[in-house]
């Protein structure tokens, strides 16, 4: 009798201790944690769909502007042999590339995935597009006639050789260098690095980020300034006098360069199943309409999506290079472009 007392009492301290370890387990399967560099503004809504959809608990770590992608990566390196997070949800491409090559991320076949053109999803399921925006040029209305409107990028040259204000971002940040990098991946390195190099020298304004180029455009100290959709559709929104031009859409021209944002998991991440089923929510073609209607992304991945309103009376030929390309080129284009426009 004493011994069977004995049993039941062990029994029941072992259930209690479970109850207390799997009470704390960050393996829990209604949560998932993701590290999120797309705004805020944006993010945040969709999450809490996911949340509302699901039952799924979500934890988001959102960038600060300081370190914007780049910190949250960085962390995600850090924290590599035991991870925190499960899921990587990035505005861009080039730092989930780098932690695919760091073996930072597991791959994952997902069906809506299946579904993205090729050129916007990583061949062994380490990343899927999410969203788009482009490159573009943006023209001020009152400081060029529609036929002086250029139209492709190397007609930059003519026109600040012609006294035209023109204006880029430093090629060495961001999404100005995400496209650099593009073109060197198109054009090769020598095209690439003379075309700088001639904007460089014919004086083209060289501005410290691509809303600083568009807000010049808008003011009229530049007549045509090169930016992303996301900038030019605010300033289409309130009604500003310019017009936004899509660069090397004609016959044998190399069309305008597409950037998407990327979702990935986390190898060895604490809520496998929770991920896999927040990235299945990001890169559906549900959820990428959402995301334009938001205003988080201009330009859709998926066929079946709408365009942003900002866009709906253009039909997009997309540059033909994809990621990888451009991440490969990333290094080779900073290191020039630095001797070009760093002084």
């Amino acid at each position: 009798m004493l011994l069977s007392t004995r049993k039941q009492w062990l029994l029941t301290l072992i259930s209690l201790l479970a109850i207390a370890v799997n009470g704390c387990d960050r393996t829990s399967p209604r949560e998932v944690v993701v590290y999120v560099s797309v705004d805020r503004i944006y993010a945040e809504p969709i999450l809490e769909k996911f949340s509302q959809a699901t039952g799924i608990k979500v934890l988001p770590v959102y960038d600060v502007e300081a370190t914007k992608t780049t910190g949250l990566a960085n962390r995600l390196l850090l924290e590599k042999n035991r991870p925190q997070a499960d899921v990587f949800w990035s505005g861009e491409f080039v730092q989930t590339l780098m932690l695919k090559q760091q073996n930072v991320l597991v791959p994952y076949t997902s069906a809506s995935g299946e579904q993205l053109p090729a050129q916007y999803r990583d061949p062994q399921g380490y990343w899927y597009g999410v969203g788009g925006r482009a490159r573009i040029l943006l023209a001020n209305t009152e400081k060029l006639a529609e036929n002086q409107y250029p139209q492709s990028l190397t007609d930059l040259v003519s026109l600040a050789t012609g006294g035209q204000p023109v204006g880029i971002a430093y090629p060495i940040f961001g999404t100005s260098a995400t496209h650099a990098a593009a073109l060197y991946a198109h054009w090769g390195n020598a095209q690439a690095e003379q075309f700088y190099r001639s904007l460089q020298e014919k004086g083209v304004g060289v501005v410290d980020g691509n809303s600083v180029v568009r807000d010049l455009v808008v003011n009229g100290q530049l007549a045509i300034g090169l930016t992303d959709t996301d900038d030019a559709c605010s300033a289409v929104a309130k009604g500003e006098p310019v017009e936004i031009i899509f660069p090397d859409q004609g016959p044998g021209q190399m069309g305008a360069f597409v950037l998407t944002g990327s979702v990935a998991l986390i190898a060895n991440a604490p809520h496998p199943e929770a991920g896999q089923a927040l990235v299945d929510f990001l890169i559906a073609p549900s959820t990428e309409a959402e995301l334009i209607q938001l205003g988080g992304s201009q330009l859709p991945l998926h066929s079946s999506s709408p365009v942003s309103t900002c866009l709906e009376n253009f039909v997009v030929k997309p540059m033909a290079v994809n990621p990888t390309q451009v991440f490969e080129q990333l290094e080779t284009s900073k290191r020039d472009l630095q001797t070009i426009f760093v002084r």
